[in-house]
């Protein structure tokens, strides 16, 4: 068995614990969310928010405590936490949603690259019980209290989750096919 001198051996273990240091890995928890649905009708455009949400990550900062890295993260929203002035329009959104038998909808990353605030995901996006894999291209913003805004914004198609879109009116209003999911995200250290 051999052993490196003591010499050898501090500073091995010093820069180890300075690699450390740089460059922390940190849970971080949702404390503020807003999501924004939008599309499109015969009739006008019509939005459904929503202000309830849950999300954990474990963002990668450097020793100047920018963000460099996201490790994992997590984000889920009841689907009928959505909500718009209609209450009509709210009924058929839950049905296309298949609200009865999926009640929440999801984003589990994959991988991220961070480059100077801007964010490339890839993950799994999960609405209305269909799981399709999902690129978002992110913008974060390290605040003066160490809490991080991340804002999303993504076209997606209702079919591609094998959703209808929805018809009011015995079918006489149809919404279109795409629609924008906007989610605005404050995340604190846990």
């Amino acid at each position: 068995m051999s052993t490196l001198p003591i010499r050898k051996t501090v500073p091995l273990l010093l820069f180890q614990f300075i690699a450390v240091m740089a460059f922390a890995q940190v849970r971080y928890s949702a404390k503020d969310v807003k999501v924004l649905v939008s599309g499109t009708s015969t009739m006008h455009d019509w939005t459904m928010k929503s202000s309830t949400g849950e999300c954990s990550a474990v963002f990668t900062l450097n020793s100047s405590g920018q963000l460099t890295g996201i490790a994992s993260m997590d984000f889920s929203i009841t689907a009928k936490s959505l909500k718009s002035e209609h209450s009509g329009m709210d009924k058929n959104a839950y049905k296309a949603l298949k609200t009865d038998k999926n009640t929440s909808i999801t984003y589990t990353l994959t991988s991220a690259t961070v480059t100077a605030g801007n964010i490339s995901c890839k993950g799994k996006l999960t609405i209305a019980g269909t799981t399709v894999d999902t690129d978002l291209q992110a913008v974060s913003k390290m605040n003066a209290d160490k809490s991080i805004t991340i804002s999303v914004s993504k076209k997606i198609k209702m079919k591609d989750f094998n959703m209808s879109p929805p018809t009011f009116m015995m079918g006489a209003v149809k919404t279109g096919n795409e629609v924008t999911l906007q989610f605005d995200l404050i995340l604190i250290k846990q």
